[in-house]
């Protein structure tokens, strides 16, 4: 005979006047978590009681019932309900859903209750918001009746529009929530899961590198562009932008990169417009041009425009402001915001009327430029009078006779015009496809070792200028060359005659980096010592001390440094040869080591755009391996180009890892001729053999090379 369950009997619940029942010292809450008092009570005048309270009846000595009831569970909803009583919100008679208990241990009940209770999960919660969302409430009310912040409730709503997919993924804990929040970025799902599914087969799947993948065919609104045209001209155009609303993230990134560029050109070509109006010939125009794109040009000598007295008086007004601030704050550990912010506005306003507008001779206009650019802040940069080379005057013109005006008309102008017509030009940033050679002995591309071995002969123009004593031996050794040994001339590395060679390719970041803005600033120092005209330089030149001819000389012995890497073809073949190339690197390495050149110290740094995006794999792991050993190798080897030369960028960061370009060679190694001989130059500088041409060549060029 089977036993009979024995059926549970659940605790009858009633309906109990509010002022009948009292907070029972059973309670086990001691410690107050979750929202607040204040916070319950508005939910519950929101909503009602959505809990019953767990109450036991309170007995007397003897054992009877009091028709008080005492409340052991449900503690902060009964100091809700009195503190809704105390606001005259709620009557207290006001009656109350119990559930009456009976037996059993009243701590028993409040620490069971208690500890049954479990939290949505946040994808139910993100749901909800949503839900809510769709219902017609405002971000600001879910805010207002959740007690949250209007930006969480934007996080989490932006959560919840993640692709269903990776929702499920979530639910199973197959992703964190950091993951997710990473996928927010991008609102399409197809790409949100593409990108999953390639982060889960790589391993590759840290937050950051979601996001980066999401972002990665955007621009940043940090970018110089973008500061310059504005993030809301780009908007009122229809771009989109992605917004990170969990990570701080520089104002987004820009989706329609081909709209920003529109937009930038238009914006500088009516900026080029307006200053055309001022009679230049020819006006170029770009983001920005490549370093040394002056060197050419001779640059006009115009006058400043005078201060007026209104300008005069308002710059001594600034000066006294500022020194009775700095005064004031001398002995202040730390500025306070508003004096702090007053002094910045104070330098700019001053930097504002200490640029002042140029006046330059109408005649030297009509045949000079402009260079119109964006520069590394976002604003326009107007770098105004230069002379090209085919624009200059002759030498006997006929100024007398024309009244000293150039009347005949000249490129970019029209003869009956009374104003010539300025000539604009956009300057493009062109880019070469590259392949992906699997092939690790390949060469490096005679491209990346120009634009490396560029980087690497600006670091040494700077280390030079700043070693006078190496710059006399260098020069010394230049003159015996050429005095002594006739055939040495032409693999030096000191070019001296001060011809400063160009950089054939513009490798990226030139113009910003610390030997750049070094050199500029040195020569810019100079230029405002030295006289205007070259009638004068003996005198000054003969006025400086020892030390400041020593400065100024190797300042300009430096501009004559040429470590260039320099490919032979068919433009050169008569003047460049490996064995030349080969000599003058050698000696600029003997002068590196003799300035103590370093290139990271430099401020090199190996990245996906200057080395890891343009060379194969098999060099990209050959550098991760070298800097951080085959461990870290093997963690990318596995990747696409692309994706590998991202995640090598991370790994290398201070390392000190440098490409063999940028390496000095081993002073004890064998002699370059030693090399020549045995047909071993360094990797890369070793040419493929071109079939078209193979046995075939020129014999006097063969025996201008022997």
């Amino acid at each position: 005979m089977t036993k009979a369950v024995q059926k549970i009997i659940l605790s009858p619940s009633r309906d109990i006047p509010f002022n009948k029942l009292v907070l029972s010292q059973s309670n086990v809450r001691r410690v107050k978590a979750g929202i607040s008092i204040e916070q319950l009570a508005e939910s519950i005048a929101q909503r009602t009681l959505l809990q019953s309270l767990n109450v036991r009846a309170v007995m007397d000595a003897e054992g009877n019932e009091t028709g008080m009831f005492e409340v052991p569970a449900g503690g902060r909803r009964y100091r809700a309900l009195e503190l809704l009583v105390k606001q005259k919100r709620m009557a207290k008679t006001q009656a109350v859903p119990c559930v009456v208990r009976e037996g059993g241990i009243a701590e028993d009940d409040s620490l069971a209750e208690n500890d049954e209770r479990v939290g949505l999960h946040p994808l139910d919660q993100f749901r909800a918001f949503q839900t809510l969302s769709g219902a017609g409430m405002s971000e600001e009310d879910i805010a207002a009746r959740h007690f949250v912040t209007p930006a969480v409730v934007k996080q989490r709503l932006r959560l919840a529009s993640v692709s269903p997919k990776l929702h499920d993924v979530y639910a199973e804990d197959g992703m964190t929530l950091e993951q997710l929040m990473a996928f927010s970025v991008t609102a399409y799902h197809a790409r949100q899961e593409q990108v999953w599914e390639n982060v889960g087969r790589s391993g590759y799947d840290e937050p950051y590198q979601i996001r980066r993948m999401l972002t990665e065919n955007t621009v940043r609104a940090s970018d110089r562009r973008v500061q310059f045209i504005g993030l809301d001209a780009y908007q009122q155009a229809g771009g989109g932008v992605l917004r990170d609303l969990f990570e701080h993230d520089d104002g987004g990134w820009l989706q329609d990169v081909a709209l920003l560029d529109r937009l930038v050109t238009e914006k500088l070509k009516a900026e080029a417009e307006a200053i055309g109006a001022e009679g230049w010939k020819w006006i170029s125009v770009a983001v920005d041009f490549p370093y040394g794109h002056t060197t050419r040009l001779r640059e006009l000598e115009g006058q400043p425009v005078d201060l007026t007295s209104e300008e005069q008086g308002t710059i001594d007004a600034l000066n006294a402001e500022q020194a009775k601030l700095e005064t004031e704050y001398q002995d202040a550990d730390e500025l306070p915001e508003e004096v702090d912010q007053r002094l910045g506005a104070i330098e700019a306003a001053l930097l504002a009327l200490e640029d002042r507008p140029v006046i330059y001779d109408p005649a030297e206009i009509a045949r000079a430029g402009v260079f119109v650019r964006i520069d590394s802040e976002g604003r326009l940069s107007v770098d105004r009078g230069y002379v090209r080379p085919e624009d200059e005057a002759p030498a006997a013109d006929c100024d007398a006779e024309r009244g000293g005006v150039d009347a005949s008309p000249t490129e970019g102008q029209e003869a009956s015009a009374s104003v010539p017509r300025t000539a604009i030009s956009v300057v493009g940033v062109s880019t070469e496809a590259e392949e992906d050679d699997e092939d690790p002995a390949r060469p490096l591309p005679d491209r990346l070792v120009i634009e490396l071995t560029a980087h690497r002969t600006l670091a040494l123009r700077d280390a030079l200028a700043r070693n006078p004593a190496i710059a006399f031996q260098a020069v010394l050794h230049n003159f015996v060359l050429t005095a002594f040994y006739r055939f040495a001339s032409s693999g030096s590395c000191l070019e001296i005659g001060l011809r400063t060679p160009t950089f054939p390719a513009q490798a990226p970041g030139l113009r910003e980096s610390a030997s750049a803005k070094a050199v500029e600033a040195r020569h810019e120092s100079w230029k405002a010592r030295l006289p205007k005209g070259e009638n004068d330089l003996w005198d000054v030149l003969t006025a400086l001390d020892g030390g400041a001819q020593a400065s100024l000389f190797a300042h300009c012995a430096s501009f004559a440094v040429n470590a260039l890497y320099e490919p032979a073809n068919r433009y050169n073949q008569g003047r460049v040869s490996a064995h030349g190339v080969r000599t003058r690197l050698d000696q600029a390495d003997v002068l590196a080591r003799a300035v103590d050149l370093n290139m990271v110290r430099a401020g090199w740094k190996p990245s996906v755009d200057n080395y890891l995006g343009r060379v194969t794999k098999p060099r990209i792991l050959e550098a991760v391996r070298e800097a951080r050993g085959e461990s870290s190798a093997q963690l990318i080897d596995h990747l696409k180009k692309a994706d590998m030369a991202k995640e090598a960028e991370r790994l290398l960061d201070g390392s000190g890892w440098l490409p063999e370009p940028l390496r000095l060679d081993d002073p004890n190694a064998a002699s370059v001729e030693q090399e020549s001989e045995a047909g071993q130059l360094p990797e890369f500088l070793a040419e493929e053999e071109d079939p078209e041409n193979a046995g075939e060549g020129d014999p006097q060029q063969l025996d201008a090379a022997e």
